[in-house]
């Protein structure tokens, strides 16, 4: 029988090689490989795709996320607030500018930051957060509303780590809108991949673009004049080429991974021991994973593992517990929702050309696994 990987990219590639190639042949006979016109259509394509006013291309999700911040004025001696069950690229950035890295626990149902526990710690005795990063994990939207009301009321600038969440939408409104700024990865396996590393910022602050603008690019605002030091971080052109094809595509993926995951929940909904990630009223995600939690993960991967289909992890071991962040002298069970959904959670295969058969096939897999 024919394996299921988790994610099948060669598929998607498959039907798009000729526009790609033509992408890569444009870029060779123009020599035009770093900023021009490629970023400046993809900029403003993505911008119009998310609702936001301005957009910036950069060279990875993790820059997005630090130079993000930078342009939002965190920096040194600075706290910053996000959740432990996300990519270290999160607290990477909030350490790589100089800031202190500060966690809340979140909501057991949909592993999203918990506003009530947010509440709670911005109303604790020490220094005030300068920023909140709400990460959108698995593609649905963090309570924007409820995380947005207690930023405005205390003065904390909100950045949205959206690396998840190309398209998703909260009551109508797109990810990436509701904050100060946003910060996209355009990571191979996200929705809206590259086919290399590539990444962008949202903001609807004209001053905060033009920052990240600066900051991309060795702190110029004109070819050879520095009123900042900044880093390289550009979007690549031919990046930005690929990164349009696929964009012209992605309402039509989303909405494909959306049916791959309503078969999911209509197979689970008789199995009272796999209990998947919950979406919250007013979402409508991207479903860039679709994620299960069971007493047995461990067991069930490896059932799954035999029958050909292959799962993830995301994430395993909440940051506070990873060796890197070992001086915050957090220990177990400071986070136990976060601590309970990473002993719990597995990725089942989730991508547009699985289908409605090839979801079946992983919910027969893994009703099996009890039969």
């Amino acid at each position: 029988m024919t394996e299921i990987p988790f994610l099948d990219l060669a598929a998607q590639h498959r039907a798009l090689k000729r526009e790609i190639l033509e992408v890569v042949s444009e870029a060779l006979d123009s020599a035009a490989f770093v900023g021009g016109a490629q970023v400046a259509a993809f900029e403003e394509e993505f911008a119009r795709f998310t609702g936001s006013p301005f957009a910036v291309g950069l060279a990875n999700g993790t820059d997005a996320l630090r130079l993000a911040l930078l342009a939002l004025g965190v920096g040194p001696g600075d706290h910053v607030v996000t959740v432990p069950n996300t990519f270290i690229a999160t607290t990477e950035a909030i350490s790589q500018v100089g800031a202190q890295i500060e966690f809340v626990d979140v909501d057991r149902a949909s592993a999203l930051m918990d506003p009530g526990r947010l509440e709670d710690h911005l109303k604790r005795s020490g220094p005030a957060p300068k920023a909140i990063i709400p990460v959108h994990l698995y593609g649905q939207c963090a309570d924007m509303g409820a995380l947005m009301a207690l930023a405005r009321k205390r003065g904390v600038l909100v950045l949205e780590d959206a690396a998840q969440a190309h398209g998703s939408t909260q009551d109508g409104r797109t990810a990436g809108t509701f904050g100060d700024a946003a910060a996209f990865s355009f990571y191979p396996g996200k929705n809206l991949g590259a086919c290399g590393e590539a990444g962008a910022a949202t903001t609807a602050d004209a001053g905060v673009a033009a920052k990240l603008r600066m900051l991309r690019d060795h702190g110029q605002e004109a070819k050879y004049q520095h009123p900042i030091e900044g880093y390289n971080a550009r979007l690549d052109a031919m990046q930005a080429g690929i990164l349009r094809v696929k964009l012209r595509r992605l309402r039509e993926w989303n909405s494909a991974r959306r049916a791959v995951a309503a078969v999911y929940d209509t197979g689970f909904t008789g199995l009272d021991w796999v209990e998947p990630v919950r979406i919250r009223r007013g979402n409508v995600s991207c479903m860039h994973l679709y994620v299960i939690h069971v007493a047995e993960r461990d067991a069930l991967q490896a059932h799954l593992k035999s029958r050909g289909i292959a799962t993830g992890l995301h994430y395993p071991v909440p940051l506070h517990l990873q060796p890197a962040y070992a001086y915050l002298g957090l220990k177990r069970g400071s986070f136990p929702n976060a601590e309970w959904s990473a002993s719990r959670l597995l990725s089942l295969p989730m991508y547009p050309e699985l289908g409605a058969d090839g979801a079946r096939r992983v919910i027969d897999a893994v009703a099996s696994f009890r039969a």
